[in-house]
């Protein structure tokens, strides 16, 4: 079997692994792959989706956290949610687009319409993304091409594949079908990624936070996932503010030290503090 393939199996298998026993799985109805999959089977996130939170003066901007391809609004997210609630944070989660597995662009706009229920029943003006793998580079697409720049604080991506992963073979498609339309997509090389890059890479008024492991083996190389260095953006290894971390890409979403440098991102202007030190 080839790498690429045992490297997204893994994916599937953490992603699908079980959290607790809670609700029926839904199933995403005519899902562009054309295999429906489940949605999340075990709820929302520790702390998340409290539709009655109010954001307060010292925490007006809530925070959305986004799921990566073949994962669900759980699955490894607790740690990083409960600690967001912690801290005073407003936090929501949602499924979208087939467990991520269809067209980025469709998966972009789905996150638009949940942005757009957050503000509404929040009141706020603007809401923060936080995004896992895939979760972390497909808000670039809302931001960019639907209008999210107005909407949207900050973006913290932790092991982004906002340039793609050399694990998957670019077809060259233009417009990929098949059973995980967006694994073409995050293919280095793909016209997708090359339309999203062209240009500007951190547009608007939006601070930008990528976070990587030097131990990724899904996002490959771990580099591809940082963006173009800017006064709005801070990309960071995060073996370099935390030497002992060992994260690498299903769990940097659960690395206490990415989790730090996540809340120093949302909790001040601007991108997560440069040379932050975090053990």
């Amino acid at each position: 079997m080839r790498p690429f393939l045992l490297s997204l199996l893994a994916a599937v298998a953490l992603a699908l692994a079980p959290v607790s026993a809670v609700a029926a799985p839904s199933v995403s109805a005519a899902p562009r792959s054309g295999i429906p999959l489940p949605g999340s089977p075990y709820g929302d996130p520790l702390g998340s989706n409290d539709w009655g939170c109010a954001p307060t003066a010292e925490r007006p901007t809530p925070v959305i956290l986004v799921h990566g391809t073949f994962g669900d609004r759980r699955s490894l997210l607790d740690p990083i949610s409960i600690a967001m609630k912690r801290a005073g944070f407003c936090v929501y989660s949602l499924d979208y687009g087939n467990r991520a597995t269809d067209d980025i662009r469709d998966s972009a706009a789905h996150l638009g319409e949940f942005v757009e229920r957050v503000l509404e029943v929040t009141d706020a003006e603007k809401v923060s993304l936080v995004g896992h793998s895939q979760g972390g580079m497909m808000p670039r697409y809302y931001i960019k091409n639907l209008g999210g720049d107005a909407y949207v604080e900050d973006l913290v991506g932790l092991a982004p594949s906002n340039h793609g992963t050399a694990i998957i073979p670019d077809t060259g498609s233009t417009d990929p079908t098949g059973f995980c339309v967006s694994c073409a997509q995050q293919a280095a090389g793909s016209q997708f990624l090359a339309d999203l890059n062209a240009g500007d890479e951190t547009p608007g008024d939006v601070s930008y936070t990528q976070i990587a492991s030097a131990y990724d083996e899904i996002v490959v190389p771990y580099t591809s996932g940082f963006l173009a260095e800017g006064p709005n953006t801070t990309n960071v290894r995060i073996q370099d503010v935390c030497g002992l971390d060992l994260a690498e890409h299903g769990l940097i979403v659960m690395s206490q030290a990415a989790i730090r440098v996540t809340l120093d991102a949302l909790s001040h202007e601007g991108p997560a503090t440069p040379g932050l030190k975090t053990c």
